[in-house]
């Protein structure tokens, strides 16, 4: 997790100043996903280092609603050699969603998100999705809307502890299921 620490808008683009413990394990350069949005590290100083997010990813992600205190899931980029634990996330946000439904249950939570119909297609039960940057598995896949469940470590160690009916989250889809997709649009406008 960190913490945003410090806004500044210029021009179309937003630049975060970024509190986190892993600040010394960063280098300038360095992707770092922010609730699954791959930005850049242009600073670095102390316990803080900057990102910036310009007017595209804005506008797809819930980056326009991160204030002061806002609290994000943090996650490095893999390292080549590293294991591969749930999905291929590249931290590409496709789209958000809406959470429409929390519910505690007897050791777990239960989270309901709608989307835009338009991403039907890439939502499989039991399939993979990443929402604000954590690799879950869906289940009761609708036309627009799917199911996860948390594990009280995933709440503990993330935003979930703190997302509400009504929060935006973003929304990244298994990127063999884009690929999928893509090939099926282009053979059919090729056909």
């Amino acid at each position: 997790m960190a913490v945003v620490a410090g806004i500044q808008r210029e021009g179309s683009n937003i630049t975060f100043s970024i509190e986190s413990d892993v600040c010394p394990e960063l280098k300038i350069d360095q992707s770092v996903a922010h609730n699954g949005v791959c930005l850049t590290v242009t600073a670095i100083e102390g316990n803080r280092y900057t990102v910036t997010a310009v007017a595209e990813t804005i506008g797809k992600t819930n980056a326009g609603y991160w204030r002061q205190g806002s609290k994000l899931n943090l996650e490095r980029a893999l390292r080549v050699g590293d294991r591969l634990d749930g999905h291929f996330v590249q931290g590409h946000v496709d789209t958000t969603g809406t959470c429409i439904e929390k519910r505690t249950l007897d050791g777990s939570w239960l989270y309901r998100f709608r989307f835009s119909k338009s991403f039907a297609a890439l939502v499989i039960e039991k399939g993979s999705v990443c929402v604000n940057g954590v690799s879950l598995t869906l289940f009761n896949v609708g036309m627009d809307e799917f199911t996860v469940t948390i594990i009280p470590y995933t709440f503990e160690h993330t935003n979930f502890s703190i997302l509400e009916e009504g929060d935006i989250v973003n929304l990244e889809f298994d990127v063999l299921g884009k690929y999928s997709r893509r090939q099926q649009e282009v053979a059919a406008a090729n056909a």
